[in-house]
């Protein structure tokens, strides 16, 4: 009997493919996905396959002994919200999914008892931080988005601590690939260029474009989370990127189209940096794919997001008004 892996938001960019990776590797692998922002699409190449299981279902639904959860060796919990600007205008939603979502999906992880439970963490929680960034770096959350993701960590870690559940935190950077989100908020720097470079609209570059993110594949991210699941280590926090950061201004020279330049936003990092040296000496995983080689995959797809929201600088200035308003202060505060 293979074993079995729940991924939770497994119909989503990096869930998805964290499924084409387990089953590729020989395991049974159940998704649970609200399709708030996934696709079925994304993961209908499995669905005749009789190790697969998909149920359309909320986190904040689910309760302890649920019988989804019966059987399962490891739970990889990609499912919540994101995006900066919805969550300064909507605190309570992200605190209620990230935090609360969270704790209902390790309430049905100490009762069923599975082998591993691996979070989906963000590295917003570091704010504007030195970089290279590692894993003892201050938590400095400052939007809700952030904060509601970096308690979710703690939740997962505090039943550890108290239920003795076995937990692994993956912190990921910049994710950038295929089948990233397409609807909702303004938001990821590629889904934008992408719509806009299939309609032949300049892109909207924040600032000068010198600002750097350390971006990394898809499928790299994918990988590192199935191995901090398979991994004898617990009680670890990874950071995770390509360790390579590269400025919006290269991506405009690979993508090539025209450019508009709007208003640089504040609160935001000039650079964002991950050590990663910790994750690739605990767990052996090192990125594979290239960013010249990713952003070709990208092209290679770019029809996926031909039905996404076309930005134009004067809807993204009304989309950004509330980011203005509240992370307009001193954010050094």
């Amino acid at each position: 009997m293979k074993n079995v892996v729940i991924v939770t938001g497994g119909a989503g960019f990096i869930g998805s493919h964290a499924v084409d990776l387990l089953i590729e590797k020989g395991f049974a692998v159940r998704v649970l996905d609200n399709l708030s922002g996934g696709r079925l699409s994304n993961i209908e190449h499995h669905m005749s396959n009789p190790d697969f299981e998909f149920v359309e279902g909320d986190i904040l639904n689910l309760g302890p002994g649920d019988a989804f959860f019966s059987g399962v060796k490891y739970v990889i919990h990609f499912a919540g919200i994101g995006d900066i600007v919805p969550s300064i205008e909507k605190p309570i939603d992200y605190m209620e999914v990230n935090l609360l979502g969270t704790v209902r999906v390790l309430e049905c992880c100490k009762a069923s008892g599975i082998e591993r439970f691996v979070y989906a963490a963000s590295s917003s929680c570091y704010g504007i931080a030195d970089v290279p960034t590692d894993e003892k770096h201050s938590i400095k959350a400052q939007y809700p988005y952030a904060l509601s993701k970096f308690q979710g960590e703690q939740a997962a870690f505090h039943w550890q601590k108290v239920y003795g559940l076995s937990v692994n935190s993956v912190r990921i950077f910049n994710a950038y690939g295929t089948r990233s989100r397409t609807s909702g908020a303004y938001g990821a720097v590629f889904g934008v260029f992408l719509r806009q470079l299939l309609a032949g609209s300049p892109l909207s570059v924040v600032g000068d474009g010198t600002q750097k993110r350390d971006f990394l594949y898809v499928t790299d991210v994918a990988e590192a989370f199935v191995m901090a699941a398979q991994t004898k280590l617990v009680g670890q926090v990874w950071n995770l990127g390509a360790g390579n950061p590269q400025s919006v201004n290269r991506i405009v020279e690979l993508l090539g189209g025209k450019v508009v330049y709007i208003p640089k936003r504040p609160g935001e990092p000039d650079c964002t940096y991950a050590d990663i040296s910790k994750i690739s000496k605990d767990l052996g995983w090192s990125p594979k794919v290239s960013f010249e080689d990713g952003i070709s995959r990208l092209l290679a797809n770019i029809d996926y997001w031909k039905e996404a929201p076309l930005w134009s600088p004067s809807s993204i200035e009304v989309a950004t008004k509330t980011w203005f308003t509240y992370l307009g202060k001193d954010s050094a505060d």
